[in-house]
């Protein structure tokens, strides 16, 4: 599921949204009111239930040939989407819609690499919305590795630390890191509390202090 040319996507469990009208999302970081969407390059970030915390890593220029191989390994490809266990049967049962909209009413959003677009002002949809389908059929269709581990931390503090480019979203409903950095972190009284998560245990999340790189490392 990618936008056509001249267009780009907002995905929603929402199959009812008439207009799209600007506001504050609820984890957002400025105070400006936006419709949000995403181009063909980011779209495949938002192919998860909404709530679904996700890390995610792929290949740019200045990727190292060993931490493409530490993390592609034989799967091969340029990207690798990881979630937990506790998500897949929601991802596998999730009703995911896609809007097509007008991407002239929309700008880049994020530097020095948009993560992407925004509108200041209501859009209409092109069209009405169109169901995603099979999530894993998706990831497959675009040679994306999809794993499913017990907890995102091992691999997400690995890929901070990477030559990746990498993207995390809605981490704070990811089980709570509890490997060795969170306990060294504990231990000497640096890490702050946490706030409440979404995750479907009802877990409480620890808190995320980087989210993405798009671009080469420096």
């Amino acid at each position: 599921m990618r936008p056509r040319p001249g267009e780009v996507l907002h995905f929603s469990e929402d199959p009812t949204i008439g207009t799209f009208v600007p506001h504050v999302a609820a984890t957002a970081r400025q105070g400006e009111a936006y419709v949000w969407a995403v181009d063909g390059d980011r779209a495949p970030d938002y192919w998860f239930p909404r709530q679904c915390p996700r890390a995610m890593v792929w290949c740019v220029r200045g990727t190292s040939a060993a931490d493409r191989a530490r993390f592609f390994g034989p799967g091969g490809g340029e990207r690798v989407h990881v979630i937990e266990y506790d998500w897949l049967e929601r991802l596998r049962t999730v009703e995911l819609y896609a809007y097509r909209l007008p991407a002239a009413a929309f700008r880049p959003f994020g530097g020095p690499v948009p993560h992407a677009v925004v509108a200041t002002r209501p859009v209409d949809p092109l069209g009405p919305p169109e169901p995603v389908g099979d999530l894993l059929r998706l990831h497959r269709d675009a040679g994306i590795q999809l794993r499913v581990l017990d907890s995102l931390w091992g691999f997400w503090n690995e890929a901070i630390t990477s030559t990746l480019g990498f993207s995390g979203i809605r981490l704070r409903n990811a089980k709570p890191d509890e490997g060795p950095r969170a306990q060294a972190a504990v231990g000497t009284g640096t890490k702050p509390e946490p706030s409440p998560g979404t995750g479907p245990s009802g877990r409480t999340p620890p808190p995320v202090r980087v989210r993405r790189r798009l671009t080469p490392p420096a």
